[in-house]
């Protein structure tokens, strides 16, 4: 089963949640930032080729020109391949773990994965950023020489941003899982 609904990030840009349901113990949360927008594109290549030509005009070097044309494709492609992110993925498995996979804009895809037994709580945390509250989501890490203790805080979904009702989706889901997996785990 799947289900997608429209959220927005902390700066008010649009996102969409897409739920799949595989089983009641495995659930996989996809959110979908924006695609490069066409406008900015352009705007940013217009202004870097024109105050190059500006430069030129001045000095009459051309080799201005041709250093603006390279830094400018170096920097699209630096960026689409390093920094656009254009979804983020959660997969929780309550028997096997959680993965989470970052795709970028290039097609390059970062995946992390966190076995269930050092899963301590996934939880909604705040943080102050950029003179506002905003809330993610983390996975808490079991100590492993103290179980009881915390020993690291992975955050999810660092790129999209998303806003606390989207978090909220994510979350009780997650709890679900987690609830069945400490349920099957304790029973006989």
């Amino acid at each position: 089963m799947e289900e997608e609904q429209k959220f927005s990030d902390i700066c008010g840009g649009r996102l969409a949640l897409q739920r799949r349901y595989y089983s009641p113990s495995c659930r996989e949360f996809c959110l979908s930032c924006p695609r490069l927008s066409l406008r900015s594109l352009t705007a940013v290549t217009c202004t870097v080729w024109l105050a190059a030509y500006g430069l030129f005009t001045l000095c009459e070097n051309s080799m201005i020109l041709s250093a603006a044309i390279f830094i400018t494709l170096l920097g699209l492609l630096g960026y689409l391949h390093f920094v656009k992110i254009d979804q983020e993925t959660l997969l929780i498995i309550d028997s096997l773990g959680i993965q989470m996979t970052s795709s970028y804009a290039s097609g390059k895809e970062t995946t992390t994965f966190i076995e269930m037994g050092k899963v301590k709580d996934v939880v909604i945390n705040e943080a102050i950023y950029m003179q506002k509250v905003i809330y993610y989501l983390c996975i808490l890490l079991k100590d492993p020489m103290e179980p009881h203790e915390i020993s690291q805080v992975v955050p999810v979904f660092q790129s999209s941003k998303p806003r606390l009702d989207c978090l909220i989706e994510v979350y009780r889901s997650c709890q679900e899982i987690l609830a069945h997996e400490k349920g099957t785990s304790t029973s006989p």
